[in-house]
C-alpha cells in the first residue's frame, strides 16, 4: 500500500469516528430531555453505524459513517407528578440514554479517532524521511 492510500484510509477513519463522536455528544445533550405533554415520547437515544466502501479512485476499501438508527430499548420512567410531561399517574417517560454507556462509547471513538491521527502522522514521517535519503 502506498503513502497515499494509507493516509487516504485513515482519513476515512478520522471522518467516521468524528460524525461518531458528534451522535454520541447529541446523545449525552439530550439525556434528561422529556415530552412536551403527557404521554408525549422523550428523546431516543441514537445509534451511529459504520459502512465499508471501496474507493476506485485509491483502489482501497475505506470507511464511512452509515446510517443512524435509532435505538429502540425501552424508555425509563421517573415518578414526577409535577412534570408538564407526567401522566395520569404521576410518571415521566424518560429518554433511554445511558450517560455511562455513552461515555465509554465517546472514549473508545477519541482512541479510534487518535489511532487514525498517529497513522497518519507516521506515515508522513516516513514521507519526510524518504526524501531527506534522497537528497543526500
Amino acid at each position: 500500500m502506498d503513502f497515499l492510500k494509507t493516509i487516504s484510509v485513515a482519513a476515512s477513519g478520522l471522518k467516521a469516528q468524528s460524525g461518531r463522536m458528534r451522535v454520541i455528544a447529541e446523545n449525552i445533550a439530550n439525556a434528561d430531555s422529556t415530552g412536551e405533554k403527557p404521554g408525549a415520547d422523550p428523546y431516543r437515544r441514537k445509534v451511529p453505524t459504520f459502512t465499508r466502501k471501496f474507493d476506485r479512485e485509491i483502489e482501497a476499501s475505506v470507511v464511512e459513517l452509515g446510517r443512524v438508527r435509532p435505538d429502540q430499548t425501552a424508555f425509563k420512567t421517573r415518578y414526577e407528578p409535577g412534570h408538564p410531561a407526567a401522566d395520569a399517574a404521576g410518571n415521566v417517560k424518560m429518554p433511554n440514554v445511558e450517560p455511562v454507556i455513552e461515555t465509554m462509547d465517546m472514549r473508545e471513538a477519541q482512541r479510534s479517532y487518535e489511532a487514525n491521527l498517529n497513522l497518519i502522522t507516521a506515515t508522513r514521517r516516513m514521507i519526510s524521511r524518504t526524501l531527506d535519503m534522497l537528497r543526500v
